[in-house]
């Protein structure tokens, strides 16, 4: 097939995936009103949440889900006939046209026992083992939050005022991010259509206009969902043949999330406290498996130390789409810690393989990890556009190199030894306890 062909060919494909997708959206069609938690609280939690099947049946989809799926199966056809059952890109596009097919049949069975199953194909099972490891993400996640509850957590508290305002938020976000995508086409706008504090959708951050933010809840949004979310939907944008970078299906899911809190991590945003959170929700997720309810969840956080609201939000994600009376749950928030260890694996893999060249590619669009050596072969032959927007520490890689080279190397001290030895020392500290409660951290989706 002669060049010009073949990518005339991918792009008028993937701007049918582009086109399709576009009323499929998955977190509008499990959300919850936000006067359930009020409901909730005012009953004392004793009662569950009336979210059933017959109130998802009320929220009509934005879609005709038969339509769709005949729409999704013609481009199936469609990609195997014009690119190959074995073109490297092709089994990419049709990788999430298969997700969008599995999305579909979920949003029919929310308030059903049917959906967590599909939600498992999705994004995965609390059960399952890490890319290339034997630990499960339940194992990582119970490891992570007894980490991040540790004395020294608490003692490391600082105050965070939530003293902006929703409007003072969108106004610092857009400064704040004007310099970083130049001219794009972005924005940062007043919702009162979200439940979290703030989500990324396309191009656009939406703040909800009920909330408050401290300084340090800009911080993690200007990285998370600026330099992560909307930046790898611009870089999409920008591509000339690959129109289908654009966009994400539940497959990218795992590798945008991760990438999100290792940029938090790196630009050192985050906080014990919002570590815990994401850790949290593994473990929320792992009961709902098991079959928990919602006042379960609840208030197994509540007893942990957690307030009443965050064990309440904590629940709520958990839950939304599935059966707040147990058997059905929304496992897609195993994304933030599966993501992270294994795109941290990832990078450090790529650094000791010698191809640290391929790491700005997590940014190139929304991608996974399996996506990448292909995305990156066609990017040297001109197919595939580089990022435009990276972080600093993407585009020069020699900081990113050493901070990596140097944690691949402490895995060979043997951690236990190092602190029973220092344990010596800090034993003749006087004991001291934390003067400031910790704030609740920003909510994002």
């Amino acid at each position: 097939m002669a060049a010009n062909t073949y990518r005339e060919k991918l792009k008028t494909l993937s701007d049918q995936l582009v086109a399709i997708q576009r009323p499929i959206m998955i977190l509008d069609a499990i959300k919850w009103p936000r006067h359930v938690q009020q409901q909730f609280m005012d009953n004392g939690a004793r009662n569950l949440p009336p979210i059933d099947t017959a109130y998802y049946e009320r929220q009509r989809l934005s879609f005709d889900p038969q339509a769709k799926q005949n729409e999704l199966k013609q481009l199936q056809r469609s990609i195997n006939k014009n690119l190959g059952k074995h073109d490297a890109l092709g089994k990419i596009l049709r990788h999430t046209v298969d997700q969008y097919r599995i999305v579909i049949d979920m949003l029919a069975q929310r308030g059903k026992s049917g959906f967590l199953p599909l939600s498992q194909k999705l994004y995965g099972s609390a059960q399952d083992h890490l890319r290339g490891d034997r630990k499960s993400i339940i194992e990582l996640g119970e490891r992570l939050c007894h980490i991040f509850s540790l004395p020294a957590a608490a003692h490391l508290a600082r105050p965070y005022p939530k003293k902006l305002s929703a409007q003072e938020a969108v106004n610092t976000l857009q400064k704040k991010l004007s310099g970083y995508f130049n001219d794009a086409g972005y924005k940062v706008c007043l919702s009162d259509g979200i439940i979290s504090d703030a989500s990324a959708g396309g191009d656009t951050i939406k703040i909800n206009s009920n909330a408050s933010f401290s300084e340090l809840d800009l911080k993690v949004l200007e990285v998370h969902e600026g330099w992560v979310h909307v930046g790898s939907t611009l870089n999409g944008r920008r591509q000339p043949w690959a129109t289908w970078l654009s966009v994400g299906s539940p497959r990218i899911t795992a590798t945008q999330e991760g990438l999100a809190i290792i940029m938090e991590t790196l630009t050192f945003s985050s906080f014990p406290n919002r570590a815990r959170r994401i850790s949290d929700r593994v473990v929320a997720i792992d009961m709902a498996e098991k079959g928990a309810d919602f006042i379960e969840v609840y208030r197994y956080f509540v007893n942990s130390g957690l307030s009443e609201h965050d064990s309440y939000i904590i629940a709520q994600r958990t839950f939304r789409g599935g059966q707040v009376t147990g058997g059905a749950c929304f496992t897609k928030d195993l994304s933030y810690v599966k993501g992270f260890v294994e795109t941290v694996n990832f990078i450090r893999s790529a650094i000791l393989s010698g191809v640290p060249e391929i790491l700005p590619m997590l940014f190139v669009g929304k991608v996974t990890l399996d996506d990448l050596p292909s995305l990156y072969e066609h990017s040297l032959e001109g197919l595939v556009k580089p990022p435009a927007y990276l972080p600093p520490m993407f585009r020069d890689l020699n900081g990113l190199y050493t901070w990596f080279g140097f944690s691949s190397g402490m895995t060979l001290v043997d951690l236990g030894r190092v602190k029973r030895h220092f344990e010596k020392l800090f034993a003749t500290l006087p004991a001291v306890s934390p003067l400031i409660a910790a704030e609740p951290d920003v909510e994002i989706d």
